[in-house]
């Protein structure tokens, strides 16, 4: 291995320790509002590509359908998420935030930028 090749290894090593070590500051930074992170994970994927079917859901997520059938009743009954018929296709859903949902992801990232322009 080369001199710059070896510099250029080292770096990514002190890269990727710094980026692990700060995404896990940023998720201790997160309110104790009682979901999982995996279920933030769909609120914030919902939040960023719009109404989604469970299957596609679950595909963006890499977990099984069941899985995401379990996920998504729970934050309908904790009233995070509205399911509607797809117009596209009758026998589909389409999940969609509440406004609750939208305004948990806004303090949650409110929060966790707070902290870190506390450290610049």
């Amino acid at each position: 291995m080369s001199p710059s090749t070896a510099a250029t290894t080292d770096l990514a090593h002190d890269l990727r320790l710094a980026v692990m070590r700060l995404a896990r500051r940023i998720r201790q930074q997160r309110a104790d509002h009682g979901l999982p992170l995996g279920q933030l994970a769909v609120l914030a994927t919902l939040d960023r590509c719009g109404p989604l079917t469970p299957g596609a859901l679950a595909h963006q997520e890499q977990v099984r359908p069941p899985t995401m059938t379990k996920v998504l009743a729970h934050l309908a009954d904790s009233g995070y998420v509205d399911r509607v018929a797809d117009p596209a296709d009758g026998r589909q859903q389409l999940i969609s935030l509440t406004d609750s949902a939208r305004r948990l992801l806004r303090e949650d990232r409110r929060r966790r930028d707070e902290w870190l322009a506390s450290l610049l």
